[in-house]
């Protein structure tokens, strides 16, 4: 028997997001049912509810960064219990028998990992993300969220997190490293924490200087507007790895130029169209230009002991359901200190 919650979906393509009601599965037997306390907004919440990144099923019901509390369990589930405080990410199933599934790497099933939502399931539905009051997820997909770190701050945690946390541990950032961030938005401002964190020396590289004060309170060493032709000069050769956040277009030639020899620019920012560079940007200093999506579920769950350990948690702003249509306009433009966040007590309030 299937439950019946509230939520806000997107009726269709660039459309302003409306209340509804959908439906979530009966419990299987590996099976959680979340009651939702907040939802983040992902810019990828917008480029999906507008079709940028190809077609689309509507209606939708977006959100995958979601915090919550275990409301039921599956009759298999050990791993969980009623109470516990949880989190969900992009994903909620995989394949679980594919080379990459078994090395706890499922964002990269071979069969396709499931999304939170705008995505079918393995049994043919479609899924719908955390824009509502409650959801049905694999415990497998699950992830617990620590005592000291609050829900709302967690939320963002799940997405903006681990998409930063899982390049900066990939390619060392440490002690003795310089990373460099470009864009200080919802996941710049997490790349700047993690890697702050992680002992890393960190300078924000953004367009202009106008959250200058915000990166340095971050934890930046420096900030430095990419605006000025001549910030590419002064800083050419210095940074072991480059984050880039953004989803633009950008110069990459004249980032490649930062990296020190065998530095690396990984991109988790996805603009929807290419990014152009010569070849020699990259010969002439063994460099490397990356992409990273997000982790599995164990480096998720890292991630968050990891944020626990050292107290961190996103920088939000909480609305409620009925404020989302703004909110967007407002991610749309830039104008959020670092990431909007639904309090999911009040949709369909």
């Amino acid at each position: 028997m299937t439950t019946t919650t509230h939520a806000i979906a997107a009726p269709a393509p660039g459309a302003p997001l409306e209340p509804t009601t959908i439906e979530r599965r009966d419990l299987r037997p590996d099976d959680v049912l979340i009651d939702i306390a907040f939802a983040g907004i992902c810019h990828s919440d917008l480029h999906q509810a507008k079709e940028d990144w190809g077609s689309a099923t509507f209606p939708m019901v977006p959100g995958h960064e979601i915090a919550g509390v275990v409301a039921a369990v599956g009759s298999g589930v050990t791993k969980y219990q009623v109470g516990d405080r949880v989190g969900v990410g992009c994903m909620v199933d995989s394949c679980g028998e594919c080379e990459y599934c078994l090395a706890g790497t499922e964002q990269f099933c071979l069969k396709g990992n499931v999304q939170t939502y705008n995505s079918v399931g393995f049994d043919g539905e479609v899924t719908y993300g955390g824009y509502s009051r409650q959801v049905v997820v694999r415990d497998a997909f699950v992830c617990r969220i620590p005592e000291g770190i609050d829900l709302d701050v967690a939320a963002p945690l799940l997405c903006a997190g681990i998409t930063t946390y899982s390049p900066l541990r990939h390619w060392g950032a440490g002690p003795g490293k310089k990373v460099a961030v470009v864009g200080l938005g919802g996941l710049g401002h997490m790349a700047v924490k993690l890697a702050v964190a992680m002992g890393a020396e960190v300078t924000v590289l953004s367009q202009s200087l106008k959250k200058q004060e915000d990166g340095l309170k971050l934890g930046a060493k420096d900030y430095f507007a990419t605006g000025d032709e001549a910030t590419f000069d002064v800083l050419r050769g210095r940074f072991d790895v480059i984050i880039n956040t953004v989803s633009a277009k950008l110069p990459i030639d004249a980032y490649l130029g930062m990296l020190r020899v065998g530095g690396a620019m990984v991109n988790v920012g996805a603009p929807p169209e290419s990014l152009d560079y010569n070849a020699f940007s990259l010969l002439g200093g063994n460099k490397v230009l990356a992409g990273s999506m997000i982790g599995g579920i164990a480096e998720t769950q890292e991630m968050l002991e990891f944020c626990a350990e050292h107290g961190l948690g996103a920088e939000i702003e909480t609305i409620s359901g009925d404020q989302v249509n703004a909110a967007y306009e407002r991610v749309e433009n830039s104008d959020v200190r670092y990431r909007f966040v639904i309090d999911a007590s009040t949709i369909g309030a």
